[in-house]
């Protein structure tokens, strides 16, 4: 089982690259399924098929789906949309914004999860292709299984206690809406749709994240933003698309200051983003609507690859022995030292580059030893700790 996604600032083509490498694997004999989690929705218009919340075959062996919010919010989210909805009514609003604001903000990525979950753990597929949203809403989707345990684990089951306890009281003092039990049986059970997903898009052997950009100075200064916050968080880029390139084949000179601009654009991507393989797709004639136009591009895009194959493997975390200290090594390309802030709260290690923080469960050789030091060294984010504590003595667990 593979597990692809693709990423990239809003325009790049991201959903020309994934629907071209979907229908390519799917040329190859892997069954294989395409699902678009932007709201945006253009991958049913880059397939020039009607695409359904359900997979709908596209073509041999490869089928395609469109992640419908206020479908999955009807069969998952049922009662908890009831109590917002109740809740929002007594507030004074009509039933029309009752009805909208119960849809809170970031359901659809919770629901993209809960799908491209189901979809990598069945056995009907062999390669799922995800095209993403652009950059800023992937990061929130794939932070979001880090989120949600940390509040599910600390934060849940003391809301739940507490309301419990209240909620006799409070019914006698006021005619608020309280969230029964069955609320939050809800969002329990949207939670635990969610079990393995982190495991399964951290897993460098089954997920995979591609990076598409344009040579444009814009957009690669946010995909280097984009691969230090994907490195934050554990997950695996293997492969970039420098996509719309001109092809050798333009003379005009017209275009000869933009061939320029390009091929020292190019020059930067691979050298930037070394070791990672750059693949490269030419701007095309005509739009790339339909399979035929985007079968042409992905032989193109990929050659006598494999598309599914895993193109670059590398570690994003590492723990070193240092003397008697210990060396945890978080790997954040293209990250500068003013961007971090390092915290510690017990036996996490809480991590915050940009406006995105992750807590980092230390592992037992680490527990109970104190933070020395830190430095960027290269793609890494160096932290030392010290010896274990004299008082403690033993032997590592």
């Amino acid at each position: 089982m593979r597990v692809l996604l693709f990423t990239g600032k809003g325009g790049v083509g991201k959903t020309t690259v994934a629907a071209a490498t979907a229908l390519r694997c799917a040329a190859m004999g892997q069954r294989t399924v395409v699902v678009s989690t932007d709201p945006a929705h253009s991958l049913a218009d880059s397939l020039d098929r009607p695409l359904r919340g359900t997979p709908t075959p596209v073509a041999d062996s490869l089928w395609g789906l469109q992640i419908d919010a206020t479908e999955r919010l009807e069969e998952t989210w049922g009662e908890v949309r009831e109590y917002m909805t109740r809740l929002f009514d007594w507030a004074g609003l009509d039933a029309v914004e009752a009805e909208e604001l119960a849809v809170l903000p970031g359901l659809d990525e919770l629901f993209a999860l809960t799908d491209i979950n189901t979809l990598a753990r069945s056995a009907d597929y062999d390669v799922v292709i995800v095209d993403c949203a652009p950059t800023a809403d992937t990061i929130r989707l794939l932070s979001l299984p880090e989120v949600l345990s940390w509040y599910m684990q600390r934060v849940f089951p003391v809301e739940r206690r507490v309301m419990k306890l209240a909620r006799p009281v409070l019914s006698r003092m006021t005619s608020l809406p309280m969230a029964s039990e069955p609320v939050f049986d809800g969002a329990e059970r949207l939670y635990r749709r969610l079990e393995g997903v982190r495991e399964l898009l951290s897993d460098r052997e089954t997920t995979s994240l591609r990076l598409v950009l344009n040579p444009e100075k814009m957009v690669i200064a946010e995909a280097r933003r984009t691969a230090t916050y994907l490195g934050l968080f554990g997950y695996h880029v293997d492969a970039v698309v420098a996509n719309r390139l001109l092809p050798d084949s333009v003379s005009d000179p017209w275009f000869k200051a933009w061939k320029e601009s390009h091929a020292c654009y190019l020059d930067e991507i691979e050298q930037g983003f070394a070791p990672l393989p750059v693949l490269r797709g030419e701007l095309a004639q005509e739009e790339l609507v339909g399979p035929a136009l985007l079968e042409e591009f992905a032989r193109c895009l990929y050659g006598e690859l494999d598309p599914a194959a895993i193109m670059y493997a590398d570690e994003t975390v590492r723990v070193e022995a240092k003397g008697e200290g210990r060396v945890l090594a978080l790997r954040l390309p293209f990250v500068e030292k003013d961007e971090i802030e390092l915290g510690r709260h017990g036996d996490e290690l809480l991590v915050r580059v940009g406006p995105y923080r992750r807590p980092v469960s230390l592992p037992d050789s680490l527990r109970r030893r104190q933070v020395e030091s830190a430095r960027v060294e290269g793609d890494w984010l160096e932290i030392t700790f010290g010896p274990v504590p004299a008082a403690e003595g033993g032997a590592e667990r």
